[in-house]
């Protein structure tokens, strides 16, 4: 079916203000961090699952809609998200306490699953091949916009308004989105047939993420280790399962089958393990450890995500023409320089330092993110796209939840279930130093990931 120019401008738009928007939530949400805690009462470690609920909720479900999109309707489900995300985000402003925080950005997370799972997928329906690098670099773009604005709006808003205000900068433009999607985009997108639905693998699979995270932030008792073991017991059971089945949640056979596919998605999962907890770790490095506001740490925090929304779209633009592997390696090289910088910060850093390596994880998360994605996209037949879309989303977030698994691994072997005071800062330093550290180590097997996987634009042409 032939579709026109319109349509797929209206499509973009829709999903370019939808990703700037969840991505200035996010960003926004872990700036309020030091102000939740206080408000709250939250000690160290029950302040890092104010972001790991979140990313645990959206890994969890992002494939359940990322295959019920593709069968019921991918607008759909992205229409149905951007409600949910409104109506959680009030929610998540409105808390008394932590339980009802945390309940709320998990609710936050499973709505926010729903747009990871159809974002890619609509552009990727809507635009020819030869196209589909230049919208994904601008779609990327958006995101990285959005995290660069996060940090600035939410630690003004912070200071003015505290951190309620975090959670509410995006309802008016989800809204906008709402009404855009509702009046202006006509049509649906799905895969040509329907299947069945695979409700073993998806409560499988929920489970070992879930039994994971509670595992990990219950260490070093005995019985985080139990949970860890049984997550990784879920994990092969799913794997399993999901080989066997007609209709699995996903289809990891394609991991075992196309080695472009499977090596550029272990390079996203690597490459956001190493980095998503920056934005965590430099909200408290510079509001504890510097005694910077919420609205002065934004600006710093800033100078990464943006420089990502300036140089995304033309490195999505490159990778239409030169090898993703050889730009995302590049990227990832640069990215373990910056982390490296990073993990030698001390609290008498300078800001300049603070800075120059933010810009420096910045220029390599650009290089490496829009071509990767281009890869993955690129090195499927069309009837997969629903699929790669959903493993997209899926490589990213189960790589920011890794990486804020690190986080949270870090305070709880450091510091403890202890209240982050200046009587700890140093523990607090050691933790953020340790973090950084293993980050820049992963970046090695990733880097060779990266280079393995092969010439993409061959395959794309062979499709």
């Amino acid at each position: 079916m032939e579709i026109s120019k319109d349509l797929q401008r209206a499509v973009l738009i829709m999903v370019l203000l939808n990703a700037f928007s969840t991505s200035l939530m996010l960003s926004a949400a872990n700036v309020a961090l030091p102000t939740i805690a206080a408000d709250l009462s939250l000690d160290a470690v029950a302040l890092s699952w104010v972001p790991m609920a979140y990313l645990m909720a959206s890994a969890m479900f992002v494939l359940v809609f990322g295959k019920l999109a593709d069968t019921w309707g991918r607008k759909r489900f992205f229409l149905i998200g951007t409600v949910a995300v409104i109506v959680t985000s009030i929610a998540a402003a409105f808390s008394v306490n932590a339980t009802m925080l945390l309940s709320a950005r998990f609710l936050q997370g499973v709505s926010a699953a729903m747009l990871y799972a159809t974002q890619i997928a609509l552009v990727s329906s809507v635009y020819p091949a030869q196209r589909r690098g230049k919208v994904i670099g601008q779609v990327v773009s958006a995101i990285y916009i959005g995290l660069a604005a996060g940090p600035l709006l939410g630690g003004y808003a912070i200071d003015l308004l505290g951190w309620r205000a975090s959670f509410l900068l995006q309802v008016p433009l989800a809204v906008v989105v709402l009404m855009l999607g509702v009046l202006k985009v006509k049509g649906e997108w799905s895969a040509e047939t329907r299947t069945g639905f695979d409700v073993p693998g998806a409560i499988i699979y929920g489970l070992a993420i879930l039994l994971f995270c509670l595992g990990i932030s219950r260490l070093p008792a005995v019985d985080g280790f139990i949970l860890i073991a049984a997550s990784a017991a879920a994990i092969s059971v799913f794997l399993r399962h999901a080989r066997r089945t007609p209709f699995p949640i996903w289809d990891v056979n394609l991991f075992f089958s196309n080695r472009a596919f499977t090596l550029s998605c272990a390079a996203s999962l690597i490459m956001y393990s190493t980095t998503y907890g920056n934005v965590v770790l430099l909200s408290l490095y510079l509001q504890y450890l510097k005694g910077m506001s919420a609205s002065a740490a934004g600006m710093i925090m800033m100078l990464q995500p943006i420089t990502m929304a300036i140089l995304s779209p033309l490195t999505g633009r490159l990778s239409d023409r030169i090898e993703p592997r050889i730009l995302a390696s590049l990227g990832m090289f640069i990215t373990a320089v910056g982390l490296l910088m990073l993990a030698m910060l001390s609290s008498s850093s300078s800001l300049l330092r603070v800075a120059l390596a933010l810009l420096m994880t910045g220029l390599g998360f650009s290089l490496f993110s829009s071509p990767n994605v281009n890869a993955i996209m690129g090195s499927v037949a069309q009837k997969h796209y629903g699929s790669a879309s959903a493993a997209v989303a899926t490589t990213r977030l189960l790589g920011q939840l890794s990486s804020i698994v690190l986080v949270t691994l870090a305070l709880t072997l450091v510091m403890g279930n202890r209240p982050i005071s200046p009587e700890n800062y140093p523990q607090l330093e050691q933790s953020i130093r340790l973090s950084f550290s293993i980050a820049a180590a992963l970046c090695i097997p990733g880097i060779l990931l990266s280079l393995l996987r092969g010439r993409i634009h061959t395959a794309n042409n062979a499709i």
